[in-house]
């Protein structure tokens, strides 16, 4: 019994560090989305109630199994089908909502590569985000490098600079950020085929992640829902083998 209620007070750590690791991350996409989205951030202070709702329930739980105080396990079972309904919920939305989360998704990064601007340091830590997914996915753009030349700089430039972070050459991304300036030139225009940058787009490394995570992914949440449901089967058991309370055995503040 005490091993289980131990776990949920884990778990709920586990949940709280996720939603403030949402927050405070600055070096990957969801630092890109949560800069930009407001969905994704409300998300994240849900996680952090949810998680801080989790450890508060698995004390209740543990205090109303050592005092047989029936009232406290009615409360813990309550609470923790609320939380098991919200995530099948949860995971239902995003399921049917996939593509319209795609769709906003896309949109975010458009507007960032459309704006970005290494001399803008209001908008510093999500360029340097995007910089380090293009960098560690080796991708450029969402779909593809040809939405750089929507970049109001480089469009000033005639595209005769790229953006570092895409590059395929190893001494661009020493800089890491930033454009880098195209060498060679003619007659000092050129289009994003011209650049030595990777041709995939970022959106197909994004899902290739998800699809090579997607167990886990599972796996985890599938975890967490047992330990759930465990916790409310054991919570109504001991309500029913619990005949008489004694409520002076509930501490005292």
């Amino acid at each position: 019994v005490y091993v289980l209620f131990l776990l949920f007070q884990i778990l709920g750590a586990v949940i709280l560090g996720f939603g403030i690791w949402i927050l405070a991350d600055k070096t990957s996409f969801i630092a890109v989305l949560q800069m930009s989205s407001p969905s994704l951030k409300a998300g994240a202070y849900i996680l952090i109630g949810v998680g801080a709702l989790t450890m508060l329930m698995g004390l209740l739980g543990c205090l109303g199994a050592v005092n047989e105080i029936r009232c406290l396990l009615g409360l813990y079972f309550t609470c923790l089908m609320i939380i098991l309904l919200t995530q099948i919920a949860a995971a239902l939305v995003i399921y049917f909502q996939k593509e319209t989360l795609k769709v906003e998704f896309s949109n975010i990064v458009v507007d960032l590569i459309k704006d970005y601007d290494p001399s803008n340091e209001d908008k510093r830590n999500s360029q340097d985000a995007w910089d380090y997914v293009q960098t560690q996915i080796a991708c450029c753009g969402w779909t593809g490098a040809k939405e750089w030349e929507n970049n109001e700089i480089l469009r000033n430039k005639s595209n005769t600079e790229y953006p570092c972070s895409c590059s395929n050459r190893s001494k661009d991304l020493v800089e890491g950020r930033g454009f880098c300036v195209l060498d060679d030139l003619v007659n000092g225009t050129a289009t994003y085929a011209d650049w030595p940058v990777h041709e995939q787009g970022c959106m197909d490394g994004v899902e290739q992640w998800l699809k090579d995570n997607l167990g886990i992914i599972l796996g985890v949440c599938t975890g967490v829902a047992v330990v759930e449901l465990l916790g409310m089967i054991l919570s109504i058991s001991l309500c029913k083998n619990i005949h008489s309370e004694d409520y002076t055995k509930v501490p005292k503040s």
